[in-house]
């Protein structure tokens, strides 16, 4: 087929509907392949109607009702958004558990890369000193000693990767006893123990806010007092004369933990100790057909080699619960899984809002008609394998395979929450393009679609479209990414860390503010 002749892809034999690959859409009175004439002009990604649907019948994609016709819609007409009725979201019993379970794959052995292996039994894919805060009103003053550390300490120290605060917004002003309230002090007691931290965070606290550093660390999670001195400056302590004297304090624990990161070297670790977070945002139609199944096919030989996988985002999900209780490896992961989407749709509830919150104008822009679609096209990121493990928002993963980590579908909440469950290497598919990143781990960034990896050319990492013009199969880009991630876990950079593009950390709190 020519790269400008008429293509379309349809997911399922069952489906009613093809998405437009060809960039720009294709014109009314377009033949395609099978001899049906467009009506009218249908975008790129946009659903053309392959049958003619009655009032009320459902729109199938991937096998399933996306949607049900508003009007009737005559064969060969754009199925746009605004034509559709979503479906109900699916009850949260008599679903099926446990029935796609299959037998275990082949082990996939003799895959390495380089990186620093931690006291704790981790591994750190970067070498980075972290800042970490009980409060945001302190945020300014350790940006600027973070600003003197890497100008002035930094270059002393060439095996340290980077200096990092860790900002968040909580601490104080705060129902820290409310339920919901012990999300966020986790997520930032686990940030701080992220691999890639070496076991050595400082802490900068005010003194008076209400997250107080000993009950964000309690006494022996991390050593405030640990080999490289005192490791925690309170800015409110009498003997802090001036500004001038709280920024001496920081860099003073800075340089004797730079000391410490600097004597640390890269080593040969198998494939097994990489902790892998998959995400996607600024999706469009081509992310349930390009990058998110070459990204479910890295995952699966991911968790082959023994690693750790999570995916995540609960409204992203929802619509294909009965899809992951079957694929749970115990009954017990199956009501895991059903009690963390069920605790969303009340906190959904509590807000006056439901799932259908979820979709962006880009979304729909890209051809998502709404989350249910959306929702087919995320969970591919999975793949295949038994999903071993559910982990609620902020806490640590502990485990391998295949684990499902809730959390909101922010990509800025979602990154935060997997970075403190542990992920030392982050996968991030886009269809509409986004400069995600993250300071502290390396964000491989997956095009959906070709013209935006050309476009985009020093900010996408991966080309998935190519799956979609027939350039490349799912099996070789799935190949592709897993082989970069190795790469970028031994110290390549990727185009996010390059132009040093780094979201801000968001915690997700659930509970009152006062």
């Amino acid at each position: 087929m020519s790269a400008d002749a008429p293509r379309t892809i349809r997911m399922h034999p069952n489906d009613n509907v093809a998405i437009v690959v060809n960039d720009g859409g294709l014109a009314a009175g377009t033949r395609l392949a099978d001899g049906l004439i467009l009506r009218e002009h249908v975008p790129q990604g946009h659903k053309v109607a392959l049958a003619d649907l009655l009032e009320g019948d459902a729109v199938v994609r991937y096998d399933v009702a996306i949607g049900y016709a508003l009007a009737p819609i005559p064969a060969g007409s754009w199925i746009a958004e605004t034509l559709l009725a979503m479906p109900a979201a699916r009850g949260l019993d008599a679903l099926p558990v446990s029935t796609r379970v299959g037998a275990a794959p082949a082990p996939l052995a003799g895959f390495t890369f380089e990186g620093y292996r931690n006291a704790d039994g981790s591994v750190g894919t970067r070498n980075i000193l972290a800042i970490t805060t009980t409060v945001q009103c302190v945020a300014g003053v350790v940006e600027h000693a973070v600003r003197r550390i890497k100008a002035e300490l930094l270059p002393q120290y060439p095996n340290v990767d980077d200096v990092v605060a860790l900002e968040h917004s909580y601490g104080c002003g705060v129902a820290i006893d409310a339920p919901g309230a012990e999300i966020p002090i986790r997520t930032v007691r686990n940030l701080a123990l992220n691999p890639n931290f070496g076991g050595q965070p400082m802490v900068v606290s005010l003194g008076c806010e209400k997250l107080q550093p000993a009950r964000l660390f309690p006494k022996g999670l991390i050593p405030i007092l640990g080999d490289a001195g005192p490791a925690h400056v309170c800015l409110q302590d009498a003997g802090h004369a001036g500004f001038q004297s709280m920024i001496d304090a920081i860099m003073g624990i800075a340089a004797d933990k730079l000391k410490v990161l600097n004597a640390r070297r890269r080593e040969s670790c198998p494939a097994s100790e990489l902790v892998v977070g998959v995400q996607c945002g600024g999706s469009d139609a081509f992310s349930g057909v390009t990058a998110n199944p070459a990204v479910g096919f890295a995952t699966d030989l991911l968790v082959r080699a023994g690693a750790a996988v999570m995916f995540s985002e609960t409204t992203e999900v929802r619509d294909g619960i009965a899809q992951l209780t079957a694929r749970a490896a115990t009954p017990a992961v199956a009501e895991a899984m059903i009690r963390e989407m069920a605790w969303y749709d009340d906190y959904l509830q509590r807000g006056g809002v439901d799932r259908s919150a979820n979709t962006t104008p880009g979304n729909k822009k890209g051809g998502l008609s709404n989350i249910v679609e959306k929702a087919m096209g995320s969970i591919v990121k999975s793949g295949t394998a038994p999903i071993a493990g559910v982990l609620a928002p902020g806490e640590k993963l502990r485990q391998k395979g295949l684990v499902y980590a809730a959390t909101p579908a922010s990509d800025f909440i979602c990154g935060t929450l997997q970075m403190a469950a542990g992920m030392n290497l982050h996968v991030f598919t886009t269809g509409r393009g986004t400069p995600y990143g993250l300071a502290a781990v390396p964000v491989i960034k997956v095009a959906t679609r070709s013209e935006l990896a050309a476009r985009w050319h020093d900010l996408m990492d991966v080309n998935a479209g190519r799956i979609a013009t027939g350039e490349a199969t799912i099996e070789e880009t799935g190949w592709e990414l897993f082989r970069l991630l190795l790469d970028v876990a031994s110290g390549r950079k990727t185009w996010a860390e390059q132009w040093r593009l780094h979201n801000a950390l968001v915690l997700f709190n659930p509970a009152p503010v006062t």
